[in-house]
């Protein structure tokens, strides 16, 4: 390279370098974060481009995390699920954006990228300070969520053409979508075949395909309106409850099984069923309809078979491990409830009113007008049932006597100050004592088996006790099994009584020649009794004190001694006395939760044992007293006590007692502190003693007449009063909901009043209910609100369900929404019109469903016919499916796929093997297993 070449090379490198340097080139200098503190911030130049670079993609229109939106001044300033207000004027220390974005707070913002520089933090620290000026102009606006098609009033439109309509013999609802279709330019299709037509209406209505003859006979039948005798022949058939009462448990996720972990079958969930069907046949007014599902105990109540109609609210899935399986006290179990309420009044606002109130539950609902509040509001209409299974009576003077039966119990229970005042009356204690005598009059006694020997087969040290009982102590083995043997000798000549038993005390035989008097033995008696050498005080061995008795057997000698009628004063649920006498040893008597107390058991001979004395030196005979014949001269009686559940569930401590009374001999129900009362001398007694001797007696005669009545039925539904299952018991009355701050169990805010949705005018958002009004009274409230003739969502939401059954399409196609989020209506106009229709002519679903079928719309071709290229003189725009497509605008009849249910009960009617019997359970493809009862084996192959 010459000397020129390397100067020219200078030169250029030199003036590139100098043009870098440029002053419009230099990195900007930091400006000093208080230089900014002390300046005027403005906020369309300062502050907007901040948030729109950083903040806007997760809080602007499009997303809105933590319901927060930087974009609009009135959300920026007031909103948030979690921290509002996010900006709070002249006040930056205070104000959460701030901790937010310096990270000096529960989070960290922006979560990701890049972060605020010091100076662009200390800009909105500033603008805050300075009071948060945010100008009209930019202050953007929010979506008015209450401008919603669904909550606008209903206006009967007038009927397009109506001469037209009258001339051809269509309905309103063929003007209505004819008016659409001439805006489209779109050309209906004709008339299907009436073999096309039979079949559709017969699947449509009752979901099975008609019989060949029925076929050859409408397609033969001369009477022009063949096909609306047809329609009405359908309607009055029993398979058309059938058929709806289907899609009605589908819409409500009805279930025979709880689903969840366990899944258990709900064994009485079928009357609900039998329900449905019966109220589609019978054409119930749908306001009826709605009631009796949410209320109909509280707004029928002198008509009991209503209650069969609560399976409603108890038709979705149950989480049996939380809401029966764990304490009442845990987190959990409150967690679980509140999911369990969200369950049922989504399946409410859902079906009912067609809305997706469930998306409040943790925020305002983001797109429609339902607050937090609305939702806990409705939560508490439910607050004071659980699932369970409820009795009710078909015939209503069974089911008032029931009623007032178990009101009376209900006042004993909770000790009423006027059942109080009632139990010291003259009368109420004559009652008490007549009813004491007859105690004594048929007292059983019982007498101490003193058995010979007693031994364990695995090991455990086995002792007797000052009272006749024997004690299990030492090693405790995972299983055992107590044989005592007792002879005829013993009994002959034992003389001492042995020393009265601290329990029942009454009941122990206490002369000095115990066998005196007793001529036979008709029953035997168990007592597990506690000591304090186990594990809670017993009676079991177990480390929770507990026991399982797998089998309790008696010999003569070694022949069995059927035994029978086994009763027990507490039964373990699942566990009850009953599986000590079943043979088998999978099963057995437990006494959970009630550790730390003695219990007994008595077990019926089947034959009595007769007891003979010849002579005073003698043996002993036994013999059963239907035969002369002696059954035999035993050398012993055996008694077998199997305890083969394991893991130590052993008894720790019992007695056995014998005794001749006549049958039946049943196991002393009564509490300690009844059986201290007894005892004591009536004019020994306290005040406080005969009210609570009365109470118990009072509550005994109570149960008994609720005994006496017939049997009830069981519906699985929403109940107040139940029997307990497990932890799962009756609400003392309806339970406080709050409103929980992000849905979060932990941080309740405000206690919710019962009420429904604020967003709809013209009804009240909250029920005014009497201070100690029951919780049927806030279903009685939302039944109500619902078919209320303002409830502009409810009847909208029926007439669009029947037509999305009919078309396979609801006129809007979301048919449990009707929010935002939701399609429109693809014909608003005929919407209203059928919802006014319907909700003022008698709300008949059978005339909702005539109205469809035989209209023009319904009864069209479903052919799609395309053009070709030979079709030149064809308008393409004007052909139908080029145009509407998906074929909203209903130019032809859709084509629908037959459901899964009807097309097996097709198959099945035209095999000849289709069952047609109405009601009643269903046949269960499971049966019973001798292991846990909660998952019964299969039997497929029945099925």
């Amino acid at each position: 390279m010459n000397q020129k070449s390397l100067a020219i090379l200078f030169v250029t490198v030199t003036l590139f370098s100098l043009r870098g340097q440029s002053p419009a080139d230099e990195p900007a200098t930091p400006v000093a974060a208080d230089s900014v503190t002390n300046s005027p911030i403005d906020f369309v130049r300062d502050v907007q481009p901040l948030l729109e670079k950083s903040c806007i993609r997760c809080h602007g229109p499009d997303k809105q995390k933590g319901g927060l939106r930087l974009d609009v001044r009135e959300s920026a300033f007031t909103q948030g699920d979690a921290f509002a207000p996010n900006v709070i004027a002249g006040k930056s220390d205070e104000s959460p954006l701030i901790s937010f974005v310096t990270g000096t707070g529960d989070l960290t913002m922006p979560p990701d990228g890049e972060r605020l520089s010091a100076t662009e933090i200390a800009t909105l620290k500033s603008w805050i300070d300075q009071g948060a000026n945010w100008p009209d102009s930019a202050a953007g606006r929010l979506a008015n969520k209450s401008d919603l098609w669904s909550l606008k009033a209903l206006i009967s439109p007038p009927v397009p053409l109506p001469d037209e309509v009258a001339k051809s013999g269509s309905n309103a609802i063929d003007a209505f979508i004819q008016q659409k279709r001439t805006e489209l330019k779109l050309r209906s299709n004709p008339e299907a075949d009436r073999r096309t037509l039979i079949c559709r209406v017969y699947l449509t209505l009752t979901g099975l395909p008609p019989e060949p003859a029925e076929v050859d006979q409408f397609v033969a039948d001369p009477d022009p309106k063949a096909y609306e005798t047809l329609v009405d022949r359908l309607l009055d058939s029993p398979r058309y409850g059938e058929r709806w009462a289907r899609h009605w448990l589908d819409a409500v996720h009805f279930a025979e099984t709880h689903g969840n972990d366990q899944d258990r079958i709900r064994e009485h969930a079928w009357p609900y069923r039998d329900y449905l069907i019966q109220a589609f046949n019978d054409d119930k007014p749908y306001s009826q309809f709605v009631q009796e599902q949410i209320a109909g105990d509280a707004l029928f109540p002198d008509d009991p078979r209503k209650t069969a109609a609560l399976g409603f609210l108890a038709a979705g899935p149950w989480d049996e491990s939380s809401l029966r399986d764990i304490r009442e006290d845990t987190l959990d179990r409150q967690i679980a409830r509140y999911l369990d309420r969200d369950d049922m009044l989504a399946n409410v606002i859902n079906n009912f009113c067609s809305l997706t109130v469930q998306c409040a539950r943790c925020h305002d609902h983001k797109f429609d007008p339902i607050t937090q509040h609305d939702y806990y509001a409705l939560q508490a209409v439910f607050s004071g049932v659980e699932r369970a299974n409820r009795q009710y009576d078909l015939d209503p003077a069974v089911h008032q006597q029931r009623k007032s039966l178990t009101r009376t119990k209900r006042e004993l229970e909770q000790r009423s100050a006027e059942q109080l005042a009632r139990l010291k009356t003259p009368e109420v204690q004559q009652e008490v004592a007549a009813w004491e005598a007859g105690l004594q009059s048929r007292e059983a006694r019982w007498v101490v088996v003193e058995g010979e020997s007693f031994t364990s087969s695995d090991g455990a040290s086995l002792s007797r006790q000052g009272d006749g009982s024997i004690l299990s102590s030492g090693p405790r083995p995972d299983k055992d099994t107590v044989t005592v043997v007792w002879t005829p000798s013993s009994i002959a000549g034992s003389t001492e009584s042995p020393p009265l038993l601290e329990v029942d005390s009454h009941h122990v035989d206490s002369s000095t020649n115990k066998f005196a008097s007793l001529q036979r033995i008709t029953a035997i008696r168990l007592e597990v009794l506690t000591d304090d050498s186990l594990p809670h005080t017993g009676p079991g061995r177990q480390d929770n004190g507990n026991l399982h008795l797998s089998e309790f057997e008696l010999f003569v000698d070694d022949q069995p001694v059927p035994l029978i009628n086994p009763s027990a004063d507490f039964n373990q649920q699942d566990w009850d006395i009953s599986k000590a006498i079943d043979q088998n040893e999978a099963t057995a008597w437990g006494i959970h939760p009630r550790q730390g107390s003695p219990h007994h058991a008595v077990f019926e001979l089947r034959t009595p044992i007769e007891v003979h004395k010849p002579d005073n030196s003698g043996p002993i005979k036994l013999e059963s007293p239907p035969s002369d014949q002696p059954l035999v001269t035993p050398t012993s009686l055996r008694f077998v006590l199997k305890q083969r559940h394991g893991m130590g569930h052993l008894i720790g401590r019992f007695r056995l007692l014998v005794t001749d009374a006549s049958p039946p001999v049943r196991a002393s129900e009564f509490p300690i502190e009844i059986t201290t009362i007894l005892s004591i001398s009536n004019d020994q007694r306290s005040d406080a003693q005969r009210t609570e001797l009365a109470l118990y007696q009072q509550l005994e005669l109570v149960n008994r007449s609720l005994a006496a009545l017939p049997s009830p039925h069981f519906i699985y539904a929403a109940a107040a009063d139940f029997e307990p299952d497990g932890a799962l018991r009756p609400p003392p009355g309806p339970r406080p909901v709050h409103v929980l701050h992000r849905g979060d169990i932990r941080h309740p805010r405000a206690e919710a009043l019962p009420g429904g949705l604020s967003c709809l005018t013209g009804l009240p958002s909250r029920f005014e209910l009497a201070e100690n009004a029951p919780e049927s009274a806030r279903r009685a409230a939302l039944a109500n609100w619902i078919v209320s003739r303002e409830n502009v969502l409810t009847w909208r939401s029926i007439v669009n369900r029947v037509w999305h059954h009919h078309f396979g399409r609801g006129l809007v196609p979301t048919l449990n929404d009707f929010g935002h989020m939701g399609e429109q209506p693809s014909h608003p106009e005929l919407l209203d019109w059928l919802a006014i229709q319907f909700r003022d002519r008698g709300q008949s679903l059978k005339q909702l469903h005539r109205m469809i079928l035989t209209s023009q719309t319904y009864r069209q071709s479903s052919a799609v016919t395309l053009p070709t290229a030979q079709d030149a003189d064809v308008d393409r725009e004007d052909i139908a499916a080029t145009i509407d497509a998906d074929n909203r605008f209903l130019w032809r009849m859709n084509r629908t796929r037959l459901d899964a249910e009807s097309l097996r009960d097709s198959i099945l009617a035209i095999s000849g093997r289709l069952d047609l019997r109405m009601g009643g359970p269903v046949r269960s493809p499971f049966r019973p297993s001798t292991g846990n009862p909660r998952h019964p084996s299969r039997r497929l192959r029945e099925f």
